[in-house]
């Protein structure tokens, strides 16, 4: 179990790594809008230093006064750089003890010049030693729900440790939470015939991000009894390009096992092909060329050799090359693996904002799952009333997570500006994530937090959907519209996917 100290929490830092600012300002994905810092009150500032006994070494967190326990900064695993780029993840070991009190530098990634946050809402430190993991647990928590947390992005920008995604109502409400970070575009997306041939038959060709997250979660694993968590009871949660990643390892063999659950959050991709291996070679052939090395007799040491900005900046790579069906990490699509049952055995959560257009995917996804397992199909219908006048005909891409997370206080274009009906909201959606979290795998129903009954989808039982709305309804799925007024849909709209 967790060790409490009486350690202060300003001697635990010095006992550690180099501090990081805590506060970076950052902004909501797309870079529409932006959060702010939390607005964490004096009474809630840590005031002891718990002792984690990770299976790599001992950390040293915080405790709030509010009972939460937090570890930032945990090392899932070692650095990948050097010979570990485009690797699969490489266990890391300590002896000393480590403070886990700031949030690692993000992974690689364009920043703004300015110091302003990024379309994936981060304004900070960069690195390619970026493996890093965040948790907020319980006080004295015993067999508690982990939940984990992938960010969106397009796969390309964001980080872990983004104000919005902080996990203290999660755990106020008896859940372990974790956010990690993930490598991005041409650092996690790659494919070239040196690459393949180094990996051999059987290895991973490509998907580090995937890689990635399947150590974290194995991480999650090794540790949840210490945490106090319930390793039977794990759930798998992204947004946009994290939803996606959740939904490619629902496919992928090499995480059987290691969630019970999962939440796809506004992916556009579901529906979207793989990328196959000998075209994701070929395209990174035409890479190497354009850094000047012979294409595909390019050496590994010499493709690992190409400095990390560049490689980032690249516009062709911008993306990476997606989801490589590599036979490995990944055998196929999603929507292949679910049109033909070999997807993993979890619970399904999905759902979409309702001025996104990317409800066909959700409803292909959610019509093929529902007769293997329980679906909790919802719509997310809410604007915070300061927004209403730029977001007039729904809720945008991103525009649920703050309610998820319950961090509405730090959604910066509603400081100081937020109604009740708002928190209401972020209450009621929050009380929801949790409601799946704890639920058994067999449950076909869940209560929200004011009472509210959300039945799973299940064959031939109307495809019952929750719309989050202030005065909150099922309604059969194939009756959504987005948005609801029958205007075009907004930016991110991927109708057909």
């Amino acid at each position: 179990m967790i060790q409490i100290s009486s350690i202060s929490a300003t001697k635990a830092t010095a006992l550690g790594t180099a501090k990081l600012k805590r506060n970076a300002i950052a902004a909501v994905i797309l870079g529409t809008l932006a959060f702010a810092p939390s607005c964490t009150s004096t009474q809630n500032q840590s005031t002891t230093s718990p002792q984690l006994q990770t299976t790599s070494g001992t950390v040293t967190g915080t405790q709030e006064s509010n009972g939460v326990i937090v570890f930032k900064g945990i090392p899932y695993a070692a650095a990948p750089v050097g010979n570990l780029r485009w690797a699969p993840p490489q266990n890391i070991s300590w002896d000393a003890p480590r403070a886990a009190v700031e949030f690692s530098p993000a992974c690689q990634q364009s920043v703004n010049e300015d110091g302003s946050p990024n379309y994936g809402g981060y304004a900070g430190p960069v690195s390619e030693d970026c493996l890093y993991l965040n948790v907020w647990a319980p006080k004295n928590a015993k067999n508690a729900p982990i939940m984990v947390w992938l960010y969106g992005g397009g796969g390309v920008v964001g980080a872990g440790s983004l104000p919005s995604y902080d996990g203290t109502s999660f755990a106020e409400n008896g859940v372990i939470l974790v956010t990690l970070n993930y490598r991005h575009g041409a650092l996690a997306g790659f494919a070239h015939p040196a690459l393949t041939n180094s990996f051999g038959e059987d290895g991973p060709k490509s998907n580090f991000q995937l890689l990635d997250a399947v150590a974290a979660l194995k991480w999650v694993h090794s540790n949840a009894s210490t945490l106090g968590g319930d390793i039977e009871n794990v759930t798998l949660f992204g947004e946009s390009a994290g939803a996606t990643m959740t939904a490619n390892l629902v496919t992928s063999p090499l995480a059987k096992d290691l969630f019970a659950k999962a939440i796809f959050e506004s992916t556009g991709s579901l529906a979207a092909p793989g990328t196959p291996l000998d075209k994701a070679e070929q395209m990174g052939a035409k890479i190497a060329t354009a850094f000047g090395l012979a294409g595909d007799e390019a050496t590994l040491k010499q493709l690992r050799q190409i400095d990390a900005d560049e490689l980032i900046k690249n516009r062709k790579l911008w993306f990476g090359f997606r989801t490589v069906i590599d036979g490995t990490v990944k055998r196929q699509s999603i929507l292949d693996s679910f049109e033909s049952g070999t997807q993993n055995d979890v619970v399904l959560m999905l759902g979409t904002n309702s001025d996104e257009g990317r409800l066909s995917g959700t409803r292909k996804i959610a019509d093929l799952a529902e007769s293997n397992t329980p679906v909790f199909q919802y719509f997310f219908d809410y604007v915070p009333e300061a927004l209403r006048e730029i977001s007039p005909n729904g809720a945008p891409h991103a525009g649920e997570i703050p309610f998820v997370f319950n961090t509405l206080e730090t959604y910066k274009p509603t400081l100081d500006q937020l109604t009740e009906v708002d928190r209401h909201i972020a209450e009621f959606t929050h009380s929801c994530w949790i409601a799946f979290a704890k639920a058994e795998p067999e449950a076909v129903a869940l209560t929200c937090g004011n009472g509210t009954n959300w039945p799973a989808r299940q064959p031939n039982n109307g495809k019952p959907t929750l719309v989050i709305k202030p005065d909150p309804e099922i309604t059969n799925a194939d009756n959504l519209i987005s948005p609801p007024n029958g205007a075009e849909p907004g930016p991110t709209s991927r109708d057909g996917n």
